[in-house]
């Protein structure tokens, strides 16, 4: 394991301090949905290639790159000392996991085939402190480890319980916890927020008189436009005590104490109590959600 010096938030680390919990509780990712993200990122059946991961956390998506057959050499850089110690525990093959940021990498220069950032919904605020993923800084330094037509990858696994306000949940229960979630915000921009966009938008120059001036001072676009999207829905059943488990990995949830954390088990057994929760012959919930991938190449 790479170290080297980064600094986050005492709400990122207090947050997250639980790698173990965060490991053994998120889920991982469809195989089919990981096979068209990795397409996209025109790295599936490309041996040897190089992988920037950033904000690898505890590993979920770089287990799955350690265990494709194209022999992937990654890169995983996370800022948070706990799941960073975590995924090095996992010793996985040709990864390296480094203490960096998403605008601070000891990358070198063209270095990487692809880069991915999985499920950065939950990681936006220790990428670099405070949302500095999806800030101008970050992708110029994505852009300077990428040689010119890698591609920048981002996918999320994401609950009906911390999606988007404008996406629809499949249960008035679900709809009930996102309410709650969003009731907790702690103003860290996430995946729900739809933030991470503009920082691709602010790219495109505000009028034609910008446009001249960027192409003459060589501040043209660093990644292509429109950005490709896709998603993929899932179901998977888990017990009460699971689900409860799952989402007490969301930062905002792990943080509560006292009267505001009962205030929330309350909240989350009286939505378990909904007419539409749906349970097996096992007593196991349904919950539902998406895998939302996107991806952009580098200019």
């Amino acid at each position: 394991m790479t170290s080297h010096h980064s600094t986050l938030p005492s709400a990122a680390t207090e947050g997250f301090k639980d790698a173990a919990s965060y490991d053994t509780h998120r889920p991982s990712y469809p195989p089919e949905a990981v096979e068209a993200f990795l397409e996209a990122l025109k790295i599936a059946g490309q041996p040897d290639m190089n992988i920037v991961e950033v904000a690898s956390g505890t590993g979920k998506f770089t287990e799955l790159l350690a265990g494709r057959p194209e022999r992937y050499l990654v890169k995983a850089i996370e800022p948070h000392g706990g799941m960073r110690g975590r995924l090095a525990e996992k010793d996985l093959s040709a990864v390296e996991v480094v203490d960096g940021t998403a605008d601070k990498m000891p990358v070198a220069n063209d270095w990487g085939d692809a880069c991915i950032a999985a499920q950065a919904s939950r990681l936006y605020h220790r990428l670099t402190g405070i949302n500095r993923f999806a800030t101008p800084e970050a992708l110029r330094e994505i852009h300077r480890v990428l040689r010119p037509g890698a591609v920048l990858g981002m996918i999320w696994n994401i609950e009906d319980y911390n999606a988007p306000r404008e996406w629809e949940s499949s249960t008035k229960w679900e709809q009930k916890l996102n309410d709650l979630i969003w009731s907790l915000d702690d103003g860290l921009p996430r995946f729900r927020h739809q933030k991470w966009k503009d920082v691709f938008d602010q790219q495109l120059p505000g009028n034609p008189l910008q446009a001249l001036a960027d192409t003459l001072t060589n501040r043209l676009p660093g990644f292509s436009l429109p950005i490709g999207e896709k998603t993929s829905k899932w179901t998977v059943w888990l017990t009460e005590d699971a689900l409860w488990s799952r989402l007490s990995t969301l930062s905002q949830i792990a943080v509560l104490q006292g009267e505001e954390k009962g205030a929330a088990v309350k909240a989350f057994k009286k939505a378990m109590q909904g007419d539409d929760v749906e349970r097996n012959g096992d007593g196991e919930i349904a919950l539902h959600g998406v895998t939302y991938f996107a991806w952009t190449d580098r200019i």
